[in-house]
């Protein structure tokens, strides 16, 4: 093994033991230990395929943008977490819009069935860019041209025992963008846990492991971005009420972007002694957490919100933070249909507005 290796898996392995185990109980930690074992971190903020990071779902923009610990009837969560996936979803289909930023549009269409021991679910996860001018190196206009993603994935999960689950995707993704293509291939791993009593649930996940088998340009071979995340769900007996905590990339412990363009200064303007800076360790492990609520109001009637620390630092105007990294949303069940709407503030320029519309295919046979 080369240093870089061992200091990138040391990394992976230090978030998750001094991160996630205050959280989780000692029951659960034997399986959190086997999967952080397993990580080989990638170190880096380029690579092929982010799209498959974005929110899927209005309910996961709604608490923070990840939803992986929830483990309920909701069909979308089956494309966040595989091993969410669970009987209550079967016969379920769920399709979600996002109008994003610069004309951008992008969606889910998920659909879950239960066979023999364990239960199946499809995605198609795609993003519209929408249309470009085509222009040469002078500024000569020579036409339109398109771009655009998509991730069709299969995933399964079936229960260990009554407490345990665990859950795989596999991914199929395209990319078009101009006249340049590319096909890949990834897969999500996930454990999940849920306590008898179904008031605390459990999760790690290793999500969009992958490699391009087709690139953009010959012999220029880019990484797939993936994620280490580990989550809790904590309700209570009698108030219609959850919390939710989420770790994200914890295959990387410094989430803190140094903007180029802004220097800091190195030496002290009035008394000339150089300047050291060093990142506080709370201010690192706040960068991984992302909170969420959900309230049930009445039956079928839902108020979420999220507050994603990391995206707020990152997004943020100094001046003027506003709302930035908070997120809300709502959830109403209306005859056989269940719409969601959520809302996030992902800076001052604007906020996306996400939508679900899902259903349960068995209602209406019911006679």
């Amino acid at each position: 093994m080369n240093q870089q290796f061992l200091k990138q898996y040391s990394n992976c392995v230090a978030v998750f033991t001094h991160c996630f185990l205050i959280f989780v109980p000692m029951k659960f930690t034997g399986i959190l230990l086997l999967l952080s074992a397993s990580c080989f971190a990638q170190i880096g903020g380029n690579g092929a395929y982010s799209f498959l990071s974005l929110p899927n779902s209005a309910r996961a923009l709604a608490l923070g943008g990840e939803a992986i610990a929830f483990r309920d009837d909701d069909v979308n969560l089956a494309y966040q977490n595989p091993a969410s996936i669970n009987p209550n979803m079967h016969n379920r289909i769920s399709s979600s819009f996002v109008d994003y930023f610069a004309g951008i549009n992008y969606g889910l269409v998920s659909y879950a069935r239960n066979y023999k021991k364990g239960t199946w679910t499809t995605q198609l996860h795609y993003v519209d860019y929408g249309t470009f001018d085509r222009a040469d190196e002078f500024g000569n206009l020579n036409g339109t041209f398109s771009a655009s993603d998509a991730c069709f994935s299969v995933g399964y999960a079936q229960p260990v025992d009554s407490l345990f689950s665990v859950g795989v995707n596999f991914k199929n993704i395209f990319s078009s963008l101009e006249n340049y293509s590319s096909y890949g291939m990834a897969f999500d791993l996930g454990g999940f846990y849920t306590s008898k009593n179904k008031l605390f649930q459990a999760t790690v996940l290793i999500r969009n492991v992958g490699f391009q088998l087709k690139t953009y340009q010959p012999g220029n071979q880019e990484p797939v971005m993936w994620q280490a995340m580990a989550g809790i769900v904590r309700g209570f007996e009698h108030i219609p009420l959850k919390f939710s905590v989420v770790l994200h990339n914890l295959q990387q412990w410094d989430l803190i972007y140094n903007d180029p363009t802004k220097p800091l200064p190195t030496r002290d303007a009035l008394t000339g002694d150089t300047i050291t800076y060093s990142r506080r360790i709370p201010e690192k492990l706040m960068s991984h957490v992302i909170f969420g609520a959900e309230l049930e109001i009445t039956k079928g009637l839902f108020l979420r919100a999220g507050y994603n620390y990391w995206r707020r630092q990152q997004l943020k105007v100094d001046n003027k933070p506003g709302t930035v990294g908070f997120s809300w949303g709502v959830g109403i069940k209306i005859s056989k249909f269940v719409i969601s709407y959520a809302r996030s503030a992902y800076h001052l320029a604007g906020s996306p507005n996400y939508f679900t519309l899902s259903a349960n295919l068995n209602e209406f046979y019911k006679k």
